[in-house]
């Protein structure tokens, strides 16, 4: 839900950016490139963790996601390309760029799109069908283990802004209960930096502690 939200976000601040603006051209280009890094980030990760047991176990299912990774890895490169070019073009060219670059952001959200419903629609039921919750528990305890502490608040901090308040409030207390009670302050502070007051309001109230979770981020803040 993370990954959909910052890929629309980005199609609309490109589709209405001035071109008039110092350094927007630079601006586009590094927020392109970071969004295309987050994807094949994303698909490494499944790549080693998830796709040898989804092959192992469901091969038919890892065919369609497999020919999925084909248009989205040439939108991928289509973009990267694109977003690279912009900051050298002419500025009475900048317009048709600009243009085209959004054209480029669309299309890969359209093969994004597509391969998040292959994922969601064959490849994770036939995962849940095929594998004990053991082996599933140990298959994302293991890509866990290999992130840091950063990686993992990063990953979430990208997350949580997305998802309903009821399920955002169950990953931030799973997160918490399993940190040492004295770093639940920062810990909170860390995981609220991309929430909105209104959000981070009723993430407070969802913990049932507004007043003493409050206090504890602004602890986590000084620290």
């Amino acid at each position: 839900m993370g990954q959909r939200e910052r890929l629309f976000t980005l199609a609309v601040e490109l589709g209405a950016a001035d071109i008039q603006q110092p350094h927007w051209a630079e601006h586009m280009t590094e927020r392109c490139l970071a969004m295309t890094q987050e994807l094949r980030e994303h698909a490494d990760h499944e790549d080693r963790y998830i796709h040898p047991l989804l092959r192992e176990r469901a091969p038919e299912a890892a065919d369609a996601l497999d020919a999925e990774h084909v248009r989205l890895d040439a939108a991928l490169a289509a973009l990267d390309d694109r977003a690279r070019r912009l900051p050298k073009t002419p500025a009475e060219s900048l317009r048709e760029a600009q243009h085209g670059l959004y054209r480029a952001v669309n299309e890969l959200i359209s093969a994004y799109l597509a391969h998040l419903h292959a994922e969601e629609t064959v490849a994770m039921p036939a995962l849940w069908h095929a594998c004990s919750d053991a082996e599933l528990g140990g298959v994302f305890g293991a890509f866990k283990a290999s992130c840091t502490l950063e990686q993992g608040l990063a990953d979430l901090r990208g997350m949580l802004p997305s998802l309903p308040s009821a399920d955002r409030a169950a990953i931030v207390r799973a997160t918490l209960a399993v940190g040492p009670d004295e770093e639940a302050g920062r810990t909170l502070a860390a995981l609220s930096t991309t929430l909105n007051p209104r959000q981070r309001g009723r993430l407070y109230e969802d913990l049932e502690a507004a007043e003493a979770w409050a206090a504890l981020e602004g602890e986590g803040r000084r620290a």
